[in-house]
């Protein structure tokens, strides 16, 4: 570089990073020999936060707005470098541009199916994909733990570490749900939120935040929908019983299905008749009475016996035969009292009716005078 450009840079007083990119996190701004002159004027945009470092020590940080570089604006760096009563030679120090806006849309997913084991299906393995949000939320700690020297740090550098993370968290954390796998796809709102609160802390560590984090789809193998779907026609509640036979019932088809040519008509039919079969189980068959099983129903219960009489000229009743028999007993019903009960069709006196026949034979006579 010539003597001119070195002046030239030597003056400039004007420090300002215009990021026409989308993914820069971190960029250094460069001049000679890293030199600023008093009463510089630094320009921190909106989404952007700067950081002075002093012989690799971070010292001030400035949000966005326009700053003088003057001792009274710089109390860390001052204290560094000595300066009580301010400055006039230009002095050296690392200015850091970091982004602090949204990065979105950072996607993740598994590249090795995740195991998971199921008391009704077994061992079975699912992938899952989603995306995430990130941003810085402390600049010094992320120049710290992740940026280092690097003069320029884009998203890309980081995403493949942060997605690693992602992977680990969010298989963790569905082994461990408690939900059964086919309620993964109706709840996962319920998923990404546990997945981003496991990840909090860890992101926080890179001065980074977590901004959002969605799980979009969770795929299990097709032959494991296919039992959940039949799961679920056979019953509401879960039935494993039910199930071992069915899936009994397919296995020995498939079996007979696959049977040699000379013996394939019998295997056939035998695999056919034993499926039947245990089809027949899964469902009662209310035709069927025979097995030890099958108890039949008792009869109906009879109706109560009951009889309205006219006593004294008026419809009185209804009355069941005990309250009949002390009617009789007291002479208040005789064997001339029209009576009426239901299913008759008029009134008849009560010595003709069959029913009522025994009960004045059971009534003693009335004692002899004495």
């Amino acid at each position: 570089m010539g003597l001119w450009n070195k002046l030239r840079n030597e003056l400039i007083d004007i420090i300002e990073f215009l990021d026409d990119s989308n993914d820069t996190l971190v960029h250094r701004f460069d001049r000679y020999q890293n030199e600023i002159k008093n009463g510089a004027q630094l320009t921190v945009r909106p989404g952007q936060v700067a950081v002075f470092i002093n012989e690799g020590q971070i010292a001030d940080v400035y949000l966005p707005g326009m700053h003088r570089l003057e001792t009274a604006n710089m109390p860390i760096l001052s204290t560094l470098k000595g300066w009580k009563y301010g400055f006039d030679s230009p002095f050296k120090a690392e200015i850091l541009f970091v982004n602090t806006t949204q990065m979105t849309d950072q996607k993740w997913g598994t590249k090795s199916p995740i195991s998971l084991s199921d008391p009704r299906f077994g061992m079975f393995e699912i992938r899952a994909f989603g995306t995430y949000a990130i941003k810085v939320s402390d600049a010094p700690k992320f120049i710290q733990e992740i940026v280092g020297t690097d003069g320029n740090f884009t998203a890309d550098e980081i995403t493949g570490q942060l997605r690693s993370l992602v992977v680990t968290r969010c298989s963790d954390a569905i082994a461990e749900t408690e939900l059964p796998v086919e309620k993964y796809a109706s709840n996962l709102n319920e998923i990404s939120s546990d997945v981003h609160g496991r990840m909090t802390l860890d992101f926080e560590k890179y001065g980074l935040e977590l901004s959002t984090f969605l799980v979009e789809n969770i795929s299990m193998p097709d032959e494991i929908k296919k039992e959940i779907f039949e799961l679920s026609r056979l019953t509401s509640q879960v039935d494993l019983d039910k199930l071992a036979k069915l899936k009994t019932a397919k296995a020995i088809e498939k079996a007979a299905e696959n049977e040699g040519m000379a013996g394939g008509g019998m295997g056939m039919g035998m695999g056919f008749a034993m499926a039947n079969q245990m089809g027949q189980q899964l469902s009662p068959n209310p035709s069927n009475t025979s097995g030890a099983n099958q108890q039949k129903a008792p009869p109906p219960i009879p109706p109560i016996l009951s009889f309205h009489a006219v006593i004294n000229g008026t419809q009185a009743g209804p009355f069941d035969m005990n309250t009949i028999k002390e009617m009789i007993s007291s002479n208040q019903l005789t064997k001339e009292t029209l009576v009426w009960r239901e299913g008759m069709a008029a009134w008849s006196s009560a010595e003709s009716i069959a029913e009522l026949k025994s009960a004045f034979g059971s009534v003693p006579p009335p004692l002899p005078p004495q």
